[in-house]
């Protein structure tokens, strides 16, 4: 019996493990955080929007209205804050922006006054024109030295102004070969101009132009010939008696500019004497 009971006491004890069963509840997630941050966010915006309301100007609040605006572009006046543009937008009055939404009035009426004066000044060019034709005309039927060098000679009234333009004919060029050496027609041709021009105080510009030379050529002397002619021509103008200080602008386009289908025919050697509009 006492046996019995050693083995009894030294046998191992039994554990029993029992396990808790939860019935609902628990554990749903982290999407609770999610709309917390949202609501502290939203919340944050909101102070934020009250905070600018009580801090800014009312310039200011319209810039930043307009800073979220899909059609910004069309509100030609627009600005807030004082930063680099002084709480303006880069349109600003000085610049003078075409009639459109949100330009002032006092814009408007600048804007008209500009358009009158480039309509008054296209007028009086056209005036200036006719009344230099007409000078031209007359001179042809003074010699047949006249009558030859007009030949060469073409007028038309463009929005830069009028635009004189003398020209190679295919047996008379205005130049010695490939040179800026003019020849005696060319001479011919800016004394009478010269004279003519004299009866406007209008700025002029000089521009030289030549022929397409072929691509075989190891240097294309196309861009100093034309500059070049147009210096030539510009010397001659004011050794007939044409006032230096007239004379603002002088370029060479070389074969850019041809005005026949063919950019290698002989009557894209020319050059262009201008009359500038007062306004440009």
């Amino acid at each position: 019996m006492g046996d019995v009971m050693d083995g009894q006491s030294n046998a191992r004890p039994v554990i029993i493990k029992r396990k808790k069963v939860v019935q609902g509840g628990g554990h749903h997630g982290g999407a609770w955080k999610v709309a917390y941050a949202d609501f502290v966010t939203a919340m944050m915006a909101f102070f934020m929007l009250m905070w600018l309301l009580n801090a800014t100007t009312e310039k200011q609040r319209k810039g930043l209205a307009d800073y979220f605006s899909p059609t910004i572009p069309i509100n030609r006046i627009s600005g807030g804050g004082d930063g680099a543009f002084g709480g303006d937008s880069v349109v600003t009055d000085t610049e003078r922006p075409e009639v459109g939404v949100g330009a002032p009035p006092s814009m408007a009426t600048e804007t008209s006054t500009l358009e009158e004066a480039d309509a008054a000044s296209k007028a009086e060019m056209k005036a200036q024109s006719e009344e230099l034709e007409k000078a031209l005309a007359a001179r042809s039927g003074e010699s047949m030295t006249m009558e030859r060098a007009l030949r060469h000679v073409v007028t038309k009234l463009t929005d830069e102004g009028l635009v004189i333009e003398i020209f190679d004919l295919e047996d008379v060029p205005l130049f010695d070969g490939l040179t800026a050496t003019p020849e005696p027609v060319t001479r011919d041709i800016a004394a009478l101009l010269a004279d003519v021009l004299a009866i406007t105080r209008n700025t002029l510009a000089v521009n030289g132009h030549v022929r397409s030379f072929p691509i075989t050529l190891v240097e294309n002397p196309a861009w100093a010939m034309s500059s070049a002619r147009a210096q030539a021509m510009r010397g001659l103008l004011q050794e007939a008696g044409i006032d230096s200080e007239r004379i603002t602008r002088i370029s060479g386009y070389a074969d850019r500019k041809p005005v026949t289908a063919n950019p290698m025919a002989v009557r894209n050697n020319r050059l262009e004497v201008i009359l500038l509009r007062k306004n440009r």
